[in-house]
């Protein structure tokens, strides 16, 4: 079953004939996924990987049956392309373009919510369901095994990290969702959590969060209420100093909010193992599963 992607998964590309979308479309093929379209303005005709390229979301749904769109189009242009996406029926939308305007996030997250839709990101690496043969972004496909770990993460270099380190330990992922880190994403911890909470082949949740706002204190109320699964937890950003920007613009601590302290102490209050290092993360899943 997993969550988000399974083997019905078929994948449609905004912005397949970029640089980036052009390469990632041969890294998901490699992986297994089902990518059938892609979609650049003025490109209809074009293939990239024998994959075929239309004018429209909406023509090439009508042709190839895509249920899920990956959106590399740039920051200016991304509020469009998702809306796009949305009113050509596509239920999940992966979003990978980087400073996306808070606002333009706001009124497509919205507009996802009132067409039942799932949007992950913006700025985010994607997810992928390894048993079922689908990555939908830029997350690399070598690192994943088949297994019954949920990720979800605000971090795309850290999903990494923690997923390498719990193949190597023989600890394989049912779904890895990498969340984005900017202050206004479209599916949250508490999303994933709820999703994780519901899936079979999840055994045990992984959440990687980092300094800044408020999710993290919002997981570990939904753990500690509603969650029957083994939880673990690492926060990136426990030396930042106050007022500093650490890389994500969702990562910022300020006036005292927000700091990696006040999200572990609630992740350990709600009964959420706290790795002390990304690596250490595989040592406790290990022991519970």
């Amino acid at each position: 079953m997993a969550i988000v992607l399974d083997g019905n998964t078929k994948v449609l590309v905004q912005g397949a004939t970029g640089h980036q979308g052009t390469f990632h479309i041969g890294a998901m093929l490699q992986f297994g996924t089902k990518v059938v379209a892609g979609v650049t303005p003025g490109k209809s005709g074009q293939s990239v990987h024998s994959v075929p390229v239309f004018e429209s979301c909406a023509e090439a749904v009508a042709k190839t049956g895509a249920n899920t769109s990956l959106v590399f189009v740039p920051a200016a242009f991304t509020k469009d392309a998702v809306f796009e996406a949305l009113d050509a029926g596509l239920k999940t939308v992966i979003v990978i373009t980087e400073h996306v305007p808070v606002h333009d996030c706001m009124e497509f997250v919205h507009y996802a919510r009132y067409k039942g839709a799932t949007v992950i990101g913006p700025n985010c690496p994607g997810a992928a369901s390894p048993a079922h043969k689908a990555k939908v972004g830029i997350l690399p496909g070598h690192i994943f095994k088949p297994g019954s770990v949920g990720i979800a993460s605000r971090s795309g270099t850290l999903t990494y990290e923690i997923v390498s380190a719990l193949t190597e330990a023989g600890v394989g992922q049912s779904t890895c969702i990498g969340l984005g880190g900017d202050p206004v994403v479209g599916t949250t911890f508490v999303d994933a959590l709820r999703m994780f909470n519901a899936d079979p082949e999840t055994e045990a949740i992984v959440l990687v969060g980092e300094i800044g706002g408020t999710a993290e204190e919002e997981a570990a109320r939904f753990v500690e209420e509603h969650v029957k699964k083994p939880v673990f937890a690492y926060i990136a950003g426990r030396t930042a100093p106050e007022g500093k920007r650490m890389g994500h613009a969702g990562a910022i601590v300020s006036r005292g909010m927000g700091t990696a302290q006040s999200k572990m102490d609630a992740f350990k209050k709600a009964g959420v193992e706290v790795a002390r290092f990304p690596t250490d993360v595989a040592v406790l899943v290990k022991r519970a599963v």
